[in-house]
């Protein structure tokens, strides 16, 4: 077998592990979607490569307004590798405690609000303290990580708790532990992640569950739609649409703010 080929079984693999939360992706779908219909919003954070699950939630084609999502720079700019921004400082700063406060005190968070927290070692500080600090808030949490993973780390949290401590709804990307699936022969240690490939399963069949419970409710969603689809002129209409609603939803996390 190639490695090619044990990466794609690997990742059929991640499908099945998947398939069976369904019920737990339900319930994930049941709760946002509760959120969304009452006007207020879904936050989403990731620190890390768990950026991308973020804005595989929103904003992009297929997705629609009604998620927060909250990408810090300073934790996810990894282009640069070293140097001013580069990766050892993003590390660094993922486990400093009380960043997520911080981060957090820029909305004001209402009763009725969830969240999806995205960490596949469930074990750095920030992710952490975000998922903690919504749940002291009023926030009803879900966790996506990579359980085995989770399970199997050290947490770097001052008093060891976990992501799943601070969870509501836990969710798994099915990734093994240290993520990697391929071992190559003569190589130390294996390539080739798969907590994105889970991950990204994982939030667009709740993504999917989502837009048909607001469907379903009378109120459907502004999806974001390519122009080949629907013409371009109406896609456009689409975006602009879904991006006001976008800032009308988010405009009131701000309006309170030290009040």
């Amino acid at each position: 077998m190639t490695p090619a080929e044990s990466f794609l079984d690997c990742s059929a693999a991640l499908l099945d592990r998947v398939r069976a939360q369904l019920p737990a992706i339900q319930q994930t779908a049941d709760l946002f979607a509760k959120t969304i219909l009452a006007r207020q919003m879904v936050h989403v954070f990731g620190s890390g490569h768990s950026r991308i699950l973020v804005e595989e939630m929103w904003p992009r084609y297929g997705s629609f307004p009604g998620f927060n999502p909250i990408v810090e720079l300073s934790l996810t700019f990894h282009n640069l590798v070293v140097g001013a921004n580069g990766q050892r400082q993003a590390m660094f700063l993922e486990n400093v405690s009380g960043l997520a406060s911080r981060i957090l005190r820029n909305f004001d968070l209402k009763a009725g609000d969830s969240a999806l927290v995205v960490s596949s070692s469930g074990c750095n500080v920030v992710p952490v303290e975000m998922s903690e600090e919504f749940q002291r808030r009023g926030v009803k949490v879900v966790a996506l990580i990579s359980k085995d993973h989770a399970e199997a780390s050290t947490s770097r949290h001052p008093a060891g708790k976990k992501l799943q401590d601070f969870a509501d709804i836990i969710l798994d990307t099915g990734a093994p532990i240290g993520d990697a699936m391929v071992k190559i022969e003569g190589l130390e240690t294996p390539v080739a992640p798969g907590s994105t490939i889970g991950g990204c399963l994982i939030v667009n069949a709740v993504k999917a569950e989502v837009a048909q419970r607001l469907t379903q409710a009378g109120q459907p969603p502004k999806v974001l739609t390519a122009g080949v689809l629907v013409g371009a002129q109406k896609a456009t209409e689409i975006f602009e649409a879904a991006y006001d609603e976008h800032a009308r939803r988010i405009a009131p996390y701000y309006q309170g703010l030290g009040a």
